[in-house]
């Protein structure tokens, strides 16, 4: 197994710990031809990226709840989940080569996924129990889209960095939510954002 140590699996099952392995393989591989990770950041791959999307499996309730994961990229955070939890996770990636990448890399885990192939703006998928998210854009951007997918009592993951209370701030002048905020065991500047009971706040003008 290349990259640094992977000490996130330290508290994990073996049945975990094997899928993230064989995840992470093939990840480096296809990375040769496509770009799913910085060649800067493939050395720290396991404390950078997987470690720190396993953060949110601690969240995800047990019982094959569904999940759908938004912009999925390489995988994170949406197949890392896959890999740890039961739910059902619907991983949306717009590049075709990277839905490529997740399908295949679904395959060799034997993690449960399904791959959505389109902008997250067209997506028709099924709406979820959770939506997850992680460095896609800022929160405001994010609730337009999550709350496409959110079933009326879900609630949204997000992994955010120092800039999460600025956007909390500004993402409150067009939404209501209950905000629960749970410190990154992997960055000292990050934080989880737990929201639910989201709706948007009405223009008094129509009113």
């Amino acid at each position: 197994m290349r990259g640094d140590n992977p000490a996130a699996l330290a508290d994990v099952s073996r049945e975990t710990r094997d899928r993230l392995e064989r995840y992470a393989g093939i990840l480096q591989r296809w990375n040769q031809r496509i770009n799913l990770v910085s060649p800067h950041d493939l050395p720290h791959l396991w404390s950078r990226h997987i470690a720190d999307s396993l953060q949110l499996a601690d969240q995800i309730p047990a019982g094959g709840v569904t999940l759908v994961d938004m912009g999925s990229g390489g995988g994170f955070p949406g197949l890392v989940i896959a890999c740890a939890t039961d739910a059902h996770v619907t991983l949306i990636e717009s590049d075709q080569r990277k839905a490529a990448f997740l399908r295949e890399a679904a395959r060799v885990a034997g993690a449960r996924v399904t791959v959505c192939a389109q902008r997250l703006e067209v997506a028709r998928v099924p709406p979820a129990q959770v939506v997850t998210a992680r460095a896609l854009a800022p929160l405001s951007r994010l609730l337009e889209w999550g709350t496409r997918f959110l079933q009326p009592d879900g609630f949204c993951l997000f992994l955010k960095g120092r800039n999460a209370e600025e956007e909390l701030t500004t993402a409150r002048a067009d939404w209501h939510m209950a905000t629960t905020r749970i410190p990154s065991r992997t960055n000292t500047d990050g934080v989880i954002l737990k929201l639910s009971d989201i709706r948007r706040v009405k223009d008094h003008n129509n009113e």
